[in-house]
């Protein structure tokens, strides 16, 4: 008897009942079960019944806007966020990027488009295709200054053994360096490994996932630094490295 295939679950988060109908129509149509709400409140009300694989959110809600919702779901859960806004400037995208979104589409856009980054962010973040198939990576272990990293499982713990919560570009980002030590990675590199679209994002967009990285596994500032800036060149992560 075959076993039951897994769909992916996606929340949509968008005031606009048009956009909410159409994106959902579209991506019921290609495998995903999906859930709508038009404001925070029902957000947070979809949320606590059960989990979900990806959320989508428009920046520009009544109320609690699309950023403050992304923060309030980094503060509990790593799962992906992909914001949705009809602003271009690059201070928006930046501050999606620092309080831990994953990706970011500006208004009007493709739906095929939007299609291809929530796969790309959900390959990434090792879920399941619409298919079913796993697309989490080959399971490895990647041990520095006492932290673990364990792929098949995607989690990170320092030397106390605390497990410490990773975006998915945080631990993208980090997977990057630990395949690559002791060596230069410059940012049209680390965003390559970071994001599924690099031509679409900016030099910026890395030094803040970099930033937010060192926060997590540099919490001591009196101990040797891990991730060194190359100046004009890019980062270099600095610690022994032992991957089996």
């Amino acid at each position: 008897m075959l076993a039951e295939l897994s769909v992916p679950s996606i929340l949509i988060v968008d005031d606009d009942r048009d956009i909410r109908a159409l994106l959902a129509a579209f991506l019921e149509s290609n495998g995903f079960a999906i859930q709508t709400a038009q404001d925070g409140n029902e957000m947070h009300r979809l949320l606590n019944a059960g989990p979900f694989d990806l959320a989508i959110l428009d920046l520009m809600l009544p109320g609690t806007d699309g950023l403050a919702l992304c923060r309030a779901i980094r503060a509990n859960s790593t799962m992906p966020v992909i914001m949705l806004t009809a602003r271009s400037e690059d201070t928006d995208r930046i501050k999606g990027l620092e309080i831990g979104a994953d990706d970011y589409v500006t208004k009007p856009f493709n739906p095929r488009e939007l299609l291809a980054r929530i796969r790309a962010v959900l390959r990434r973040s090792g879920n399941q295709s619409a298919s079913g198939k796993s697309l989490a990576s080959s399971s490895r272990h990647y041990r520095f200054e006492g932290w673990h990293l364990a792929t098949d499982r995607r989690e990170l713990t320092n030397p106390d053994g605390v497990m410490i919560d990773l975006s998915t570009g945080e631990y993208d980002l980090l997977l990057a360096f630990l395949e690559s030590p002791n060596r230069v990675l410059s940012r049209e590199q680390l965003l390559d490994a970071a994001r599924s679209q690099p031509d679409a994002v900016f030099d910026r967009a890395i030094d803040v996932q970099v930033s937010r990285l060192r926060k997590k596994i540099e919490p001591d500032q009196n101990s040797p630094p891990m991730i060194r800036t190359v100046r004009g060149a890019g980062y270099m992560f600095l610690p022994k490295v032992n991957g089996t």
